[in-house]
């Protein structure tokens, strides 16, 4: 039975708590195009369905998207390039994997401004992998991020370690990764930033990922944000562009 079968006891954990914390839901709308070193190109829509919960110190949260990906078969969305082989431009759409994700604040000095958050993600393969939605491995992420701000500006940066499951489709290779990136206050709600990403290459004769975004963000509380991005990608590993926008509310 695939683990999307927990994700209804999940959501009700989650409400059983939200007297204490804070319980919000949303979703969002990512699409992405590039050939990923393949020749041929790749178009991914994604809607990712989000929902989470915050509690000092701590911040749970579950996505579970549906995904749209048009190509010749050989780049699984979060992987890219897989050597699957090729065929026909081909259109597949449903669920993709699910992730899971727990955050600690371990750190925050209110005077230096200065924080670190530690985040492990587990990912359960609910998407279906003979039709390229994802790979069919259960994978473990930890990660570290610190974080400084000065006045209206915030300084980031998050080396993080992947280690993949078995995959029936594709050979997985454990990896790193890494984000820098600043963000600025314009005003009591809206910021903007921009950040680089990269990870190593995770299939034998793929490519690295190395990805640049710049951001905007507006709070209207703790768990309320609107989100939109716009990506350019860097490496063969990554999409070229990629656009997207995301909201969530509490309840």
């Amino acid at each position: 039975m695939r683990a999307i079968a927990w994700l209804p006891a999940l959501l009700l954990a989650s409400a059983a708590f939200a007297a204490e914390g804070e319980l919000s839901a949303g979703a969002g709308l990512d699409y992405s195009e590039g050939d990923y070193g393949t020749g041929s190109e790749t178009k991914i829509l994604s809607i990712p369905f989000m929902a989470r919960y915050d509690k000092d110190p701590w911040k749970l949260k579950l996505t579970v998207p549906y995904l749209r990906v048009t190509g010749g078969g050989d780049v699984i969305p979060g992987i890219g390039q897989t050597n699957r082989g090729r065929r026909s431009e081909t259109t597949e759409s449903g669920i993709g994997d699910t992730v899971l994700s727990a955050t600690y604040g371990a750190l925050y000095d209110t005077r230096s401004q200065f924080g670190l958050d530690l985040t492990a993600k587990l990912k359960l393969p609910t998407g279906d992998e003979q039709r390229g939605l994802g790979t069919g491995s259960v994978d473990q992420t930890v990660q570290v991020e610190l974080y400084k701000s000065i006045d209206r500006l915030t300084a980031f940066g998050t080396v993080g370690y992947t280690n993949f499951g078995d995959s029936d489709v594709v050979e997985l290779k454990n990896a790193f990764h890494y984000e820098l990136g600043a963000l600025t206050r314009l005003n009591q709600g809206d910021s903007v930033g921009a950040s680089l990403y990269g990870r190593q290459r995770v299939v034998e004769g793929g490519a690295p990922q190395r990805e640049l975004t710049v951001f905007w963000n507006r709070r209207v509380a703790r768990a309320q944000r609107l989100q939109a991005y716009f990506l350019v990608g860097l490496a063969d590993g990554s999409p070229d562009v990629g656009i997207g926008a995301s909201a969530m509310f509490s309840f």
